[in-house]
């Protein structure tokens, strides 16, 4: 008899643990499991890469609520006296407009505004898995019954004492916390080290053969640009370092090398990063692409991926870009040595903007060094896969 499982995750947007998903959902044998996946956020770009055996469940309540505009909600609320729903919504926008917050805060804000007024999940599953912390987290724990319960953490996951008291509780519900890298899991003990017995490690799974066949697909860049392209990868969110890679782009064109640097994602910084670009006198060197539902042609028509993450669960991107041969420039975050070895596959550098732009030209103007970094990735074992039967062993 098949057992039902449901997947919960934000949305599926273009982000690594949506990637990894996907890469999961793809080859999981649906001869054993029927599979539910839930979304906070609908229509994401990878949502159409979900396989057809997946049921993606129709939207919470709640969720198309906070579609509406304002007079809409209001009578909605009325009408189907749900003034609960509004006050929630009312209660969270206020609180997040009082000034920047963390992930994680910004989580906590949601489900302590939304989370009564949540509807639960009718449904009994054999198993629940939260692919993503915070809000899916959470969710999982409170609105869903299932006899296992499982909660993915795919980012450096630090917290202050109030966000640890908060979250607590949940993981409490979980029978087994799953990191996506051994430095994940460290990162994490410290801050629940009371979990020290219950956390296993499964990397993100990325699927060789898959991104070689997409990468083969569709259109890459459409400028007639004839110098070096630099390609990153991520939300524009604060946990990248755009910031960094934005210095570094100015120093490069300071220096006068023909480049430009492409970057790949949406995200909250999207303003302030333009505004830099601009005042910078940067638009012909550093070029803003937004999200591509198929980002592989993208890396495998550029000469260098750089990395200038300030922390991250695991980094599926470099793995990605560590697949198709691209020599790779990344800084020094948690778990970058999951997957790095420095002057073999790639330059592991300082966490600032020098530091970058020195390993870019020395990717530049070594051709020894950039000749053995191709080399040695293209001998590298590519993709991982076998991973699946640790995800097996731990429902199992």
């Amino acid at each position: 008899m098949k057992k039902d499982m449901l997947f919960v995750i934000d949305s599926l947007n273009c982000a690594g643990a949506e990637k990894s998903l996907i890469s999961l959902l793809t080859i999981l044998d649906y001869s054993k499991f029927n599979v539910d996946l839930m979304l906070f956020g609908h229509e994401g770009i990878l949502q159409g890469l979900v396989p057809k055996e997946v049921n993606i469940l129709t939207p919470l309540k709640y969720t198309e609520f906070t579609k509406m505009n304002l007079k809409k909600a209001v009578i909605y609320s009325l009408k189907k006296k749900k003034v609960n729903m509004l006050t929630s919504r009312i209660n969270y926008s206020i609180k997040i407009r009082k000034q920047k917050y963390s992930h994680a805060e910004e989580a906590r804000l949601f489900w302590e505004s939304a989370g009564k007024v949540i509807e639960k999940r009718t449904k009994v599953y054999d198993i629940a898995i939260s692919y993503a912390q915070g809000i899916p987290t959470f969710y999982v724990a409170e609105k869903v019954k299932s006899k296992k319960k499982y909660a993915w953490v795919n980012v450096s996951y630090r917290l202050n004492d109030k966000e640890k008291g908060f979250q607590k509780k949940f993981y409490d519900q979980f029978n087994k916390i799953v990191a996506v890298s051994p430095s994940a899991k460290e990162i994490f003990l410290e801050t629940f080290p009371c979990y020290s017995n219950n956390v296993e490690v499964i990397y993100d799974i990325n699927n060789s053969r898959f991104i070689f066949e997409m990468a083969n697909l569709g259109e890459a860049y459409e400028d007639d640009f004839d110098g070096l392209r630099i390609l990153t990868i991520g939300r524009l969110a604060h946990q990248k370092g755009y910031d960094i890679a934005l210095a570094a782009c100015k120093k490069l064109k300071e220096k006068g090398i023909h480049f430009r640097w492409y970057a790949l994602g949406i995200g909250p910084l999207y303003s302030e990063i333009n505004e830099y670009i601009i005042k910078n006198e940067l638009s012909e060197h550093f070029i803003l692409l937004g999200i591509k539902v198929n980002p592989y042609p993208f890396i495998k028509s550029s000469d260098i991926y750089v990395q200038t993450s300030k922390f991250e669960g695991f980094g599926l991107a470099i793995a990605e870009a560590r697949m198709l041969n691209k020599p790779i420039v990344t800084t020094r975050f948690d778990a970058v040595f999951n997957q790095m070895i420095d002057r073999k596959n790639g330059l592991v550098v300082d966490m600032n903007a020098d530091a970058v732009c020195d390993g870019i030209l020395k990717l530049i103007g070594d051709e020894e060094l950039t000749k053995s970094i191709t080399q040695f990735l293209s001998n590298e074992k590519k993709g991982n896969i076998e991973e699946i039967e640790k995800f097996y062993h731990l429902i199992g």
